[in-house]
């Protein structure tokens, strides 16, 4: 059919949808040279009246779209939102197409980018870009595809209200009067588009008051006192919103630039705005000390579902499960009522259903949380609507709300910012599902997001009060990642000190603070009120000391899911993380890094239980941390040869007493850097160590202002002096001659030795031994499978702990023979090394690349061939075979470890 053809048949005619809405489709197929739904012959992939829970799509052709037709352009909206339902059941088509005899409207539906409307109107089909559009929609969909996403949208409207906050700041506005300022203008951007408000009323006001800031105040002010009651604004009638978001209105002139980027603002189509993220930027705009992540990563739906969905909603499809059984087989008993009682019961449970999280910022968890609920919902609606054709059921209605969630936040503006994204996303949800938003008040009070500390209800260190939780089913969240020095420094003296004071029987007083959350969830569980938690920890959580708090979850309940080692970002940064879901021990299915298993032990692994290990007296007193020196005493081999030149000291004495050589990772890992350091003894007095003029003068200049701004007294009082000199180490090297290092954090567990002189940094561990078997017992993949597995990480770095990875390890007991193979083995892997490092002749630039790191990156035959030499001495010292797997080594060394500790008498407690 040729496009006039098209047109002079089908404008203007008479016909009701009934009459003709098919004939018209098949003349549309003809017009765009496609097959017709009869030629395919396969009503699953194109065909009229598709069939979905609830009713009929009048057209549906797979992977392309659904299509609605309405008699008149006015049935539009209705034809929209009848595909919106169906949409899950059409496979989510790319497309959703609803048209009249007058109109044919394209909408997109591509899963996470924006939404955008195409209008075709019939009458004007001779032109060809109408007729390409319609083309597209049946050969081509993906020409639709929209150019931004929906994170990107929100990001540029986050970058917008950065730039109003950054201006207003100027003004000295206050911060929680601006937040809920901006909080209740971005609802009604959002209401507005959401047609919630009159058609671009918010719009209209801000382009009429564009230069005029404090009549747009009044204005808009006068407005959001419309919206708490009900009312009338100037000729357009304003519904009744109510709720706590516009209880206070307050007054807030915006400056020229202000209102420029709030006119920028209204461009945008702020129904595709995603309430998982704009919280988070917002929050990032309004808080000054999160400034610095505007523009970084956010943490993805993806990523909060992998709490949400096995904490929260595993159970409920569970339960749902069993209730669509029970239905099915009270139908086929021919009891209907009691099978539609069933599924209203069901649909109580879900409105019943009660979500508490702890540290909630503004509102991530929670917005997922009631989504997928919501979605559970549907799930019950749907399965309402495909019977009650045949049983006559009324329609079933949404009842999950908002004020399900609850939450703890001590940011004020994070709490405000919760609120609004729960309820922009409350009501996205609606229209997104094609479900009549139709609540009068269209908001609520929600008093369900308190603003508290969710340790401390109190925290003088005098009278410390602990805060009491909300009962709530579930709990969820991600408590903030402050480890045992950051905790004090942040909160400060008295805080840790009352939080001490109540926590320190429960939690050991050096555990990270996200631990606290875990034991209170713990105890909200023991006792009755919540059944399952799924929280964030750092990755710490896994070590000795911070592990107590999952030992004691263990005792009383247990660990259901766990990822040990999953990449997150939190505020901002990417980091590695451990995610943990307990109960108190209902769970029968345990789920561990993805995988199925039998059980979770408390340091986040499966199989031999390595808590369980002690530290054993035979390796007491031989591993250490390096020097911790808090400020900047290291010096350039420059510096230091001049320093070590310099003579009249007023003491007599040389400087070389003072100074010496120095390493941390970068020269164990990459290159030697020939580093030096400024050493004082810890017992000299300042008088004493300002007698080594020129070094003392340059610590005074390069440390003293640092160390004067410290909260630690003793580091500010003795500013000269390293914050931790590691004398236990000092003296277990002395008269050794060399000692053996290794990396606490590094992708490769490398050993290597340093001489005596070399003074160790705090990211080294040392091992006051010079011998090359313990070298190669180190050295051994059976003592790097045991590292692993005791120690902990940092991002994706293994760290090696002395306490647990060494103090715990059964050394083998060789013969002479033994201990020999060993030692040559690894003497013979160091001087491979050695010669790979710095062969004979090299220059500077063939010398850059030659690491350690890159070497076993790269793994070269010879460097595998030496490793398997080593390993198979060092498991024939053991007796073990040399091709033993992970696992095997784990139990035996387990076994080995009590054995020892019951021998020795050795506790790891």
């Amino acid at each position: 059919m040729k496009p006039q053809e098209f047109v002079s048949k089908w404008r203007n005619v008479g016909f009701g949808e009934k009459q003709a809405s098919q004939e018209m489709f098949l003349d549309i197929c003809a017009l765009v040279d496609h097959p017709t739904p009869g030629s395919i012959g396969n009503p699953d992939v194109f065909t009229f009246e598709k069939w979905v829970p609830g009713g009929f799509a009048d057209a549906f052709l797979e992977e392309h779209f659904g299509w609605e037709f309405k008699g008149s352009d006015s049935e539009l909206d209705v034809a929209l939102n009848q595909l919106l339902r169906y949409q899950v059941h059409l496979k989510t088509p790319p497309l959703l197409i609803v048209s009249s005899f007058e109109t044919i409207r394209i909408q997109t539906n591509f899963p996470g980018m924006a939404t955008e409307r195409h209008e075709i109107p019939v009458a004007a089909l001779d032109q060809k870009q109408h007729l390409d559009k319609l083309r597209w929609a049946f050969h081509a969909p993906v020409r639709f595809r929209p150019n931004r996403t929906v994170d990107a949208v929100t990001r540029e409207t986050a970058d917008l209200f950065y730039s109003i906050v950054r201006d207003m700041e100027q003004r000295d506005v206050d911060p929680e009067k601006l937040a809920r300022y901006l909080n209740q203008i971005v609802f009604c951007l959002y209401a507005e588009d959401a047609e919630l408000l009159p058609s671009g009323l918010f719009t209209r006001i801000v382009r009429e008051y564009n230069h005029d800031a404090q009549t747009f105040d009044d204005a808009v002010r006068n407005l959001f006192q419309q919206m708490s009651g009900g009312g009338l604004f100037g000729a357009d009638r304003i519904n009744y919103f109510n709720g706590d978001l516009f209880n206070v209105v307050d007054s807030v002139v915006f400056s020229p630039a202000a209102m420029f980027q709030l006119h920028q603002a209204t461009l945008k189509d702020w129904r595709n705005i995603e309430p998982s993220i704009v919280g988070t930027l917002f929050e990032r705009a309004l808080d000054a000390s999160k400034r610095s992540q505007l523009g970084a990563h956010y943490t993805s739906a993806a990523d909060i579902e992998l709490v949400v969905e096995p904490v929260v909603m595993d159970p409920l499809r569970r339960e749902w499960e069993a209730v669509r059984q029970e239905v099915d087989a009270l139908i086929d008993a021919g009891n209907d009522t009691a099978a539609r009682q069933r599924l209203e019961a069901f649909q109580s449970r879900l409105a019943s259903v009660t979500v508490l999280d702890p540290a909630c910022g503004s509102g991530n968890f929670l917005y997922i949380a009631l989504r997928s609920l919501l979605d559970l919902e549907k799930q019950v609606i749907d399965f309402n609507d495909a019977l009650s054709f045949s049983m006559g059921w009324d329609e079933m209605y949404p009842r999950v709300r908002p004020n399900q969630m609850l939450g703890l936040e001590i940011n004020p503006y994070a709490a405000e910012l919760a609120r609004t994204a729960l309820w922009i996303g409350y009501i996205q949800w609606h229209q997104a599902n094609g479900i009549h938003y139709r609540r009068i008040p269209i908001l609520t009070p929600m008093e369900t997001i308190h603003q508290t500390d969710a340790i401390l209800a109190d925290g003088d260190a005098h009278t410390p009060i602990e805060t009491e939780w909300p009962a709530a089913e579930f709990i969820i969240g991600n408590p903030p990642f402050l480890g045992y020095s950051p905790s004090r420094y942040q909160l400060g003296d008295d805080y840790v000190k009352a939080l001490y004071s109540i926590y320190s029987e429960r939690v050991p007083n050096i555990s990270d603070y996200c631990c606290y959350w875990f034991e209170k969830a713990n105890a909200q569980i023991a006792n009755g009120k919540s059944k399952r938690a799924g929280l964030l920890a750092t990755q710490s959580i896994r070590g000795q000391t911070s592990r107590r708090v999952l030992e004691r979850i263990k005792e009383t309940g247990d660990i259901f899911l766990a990822w040990a080692d999953h990449p997150w970002v939190l505020e901002g940064a990417a980091v590695h993380v451990s995610i943990v879901g307990f109960d108190d021990g209902s769970e029968l299915d345990r789920t561990l890094d993805g995988k199925s298993v039998g059980s979770i032990n408390a340091n986040l692994m499966t199989g031999v239980d390595l808590t369980r290990a002690k530290r054993l007296d035979s390796n007491l007193g031989i591993s250490f941390i390096g020097d911790m020196k808090k400020g900047k005493f290291e010096i350039s081999a420059e510096i230091a040869y001049r320093m070590l030149n310099e003579v009249g000291n007023p003491n007599g004495k040389p400087n070389s007493n003072v100074v010496c050589s120095w390493a941390n990772g970068l020269d164990i890992t990459r290159r030697w850097r020939d580093m030096w350091i400024i050493d004082f003894d810890i017992s000299m007095t300042e008088d004493e160590a300002a007698q080594y003029e020129m070094p003392f003068e340059h610590i005074k200049r390069e440390v003293k202002p640092i160390r004067d701004k410290v909260r630690n007294p003793l580091e500010r009082q003795r500013w000269w002096v390293h914050g931790r000199t590691a004398p236990d180490l000092r003296q277990a090297v002395a008269g050794m001659g060399r000692y053996i290092a290794t990396v606490r954090v590094a992708k490769h567990r490398l050993f290597v030795f340093l001489n005596e002189n070399i003074l160790p940094d705090g990211n080294l561990v040392v091992f006051a031994r010079n011998d090359f078997y313990t070298f190669g017992v180190l050295h051994s993949h059976i003592h790097e499978v045991w590292a692993l597995a005791m120690g902990t990480q940092l991002e994706s770095r293994p760290r090696y702990t002395p306490t647990t990875c060494f103090e715990t390890f059964p050394f083998p007991e060789p013969d002479e023979s033994q201990r020999a193979a060993i030692a040559e083995a690894a003497a013979r892997l160091t001087e491979l090394r050695e010669g790979w490092l710095n062969p004979p002749g090299a220059i500077a630039a063939d010398l850059k690349g030659r690491t350690l790191t890159n070497l076993y990156n790269q793994r070269p035959t010879w460097l595998v061939n030496a490793h398997a030499t080593l390993d198979a001495a060092v498991a024939a010292a053991y007796g073990w075979p040399p091709d033993l797997d992970d696992a095997a080594i784990l139990e035996r060394l387990l076994a080995l470890n009590l054995e020892r500790s019951e021998r020795d008498g050795a506790s790891l407690k």
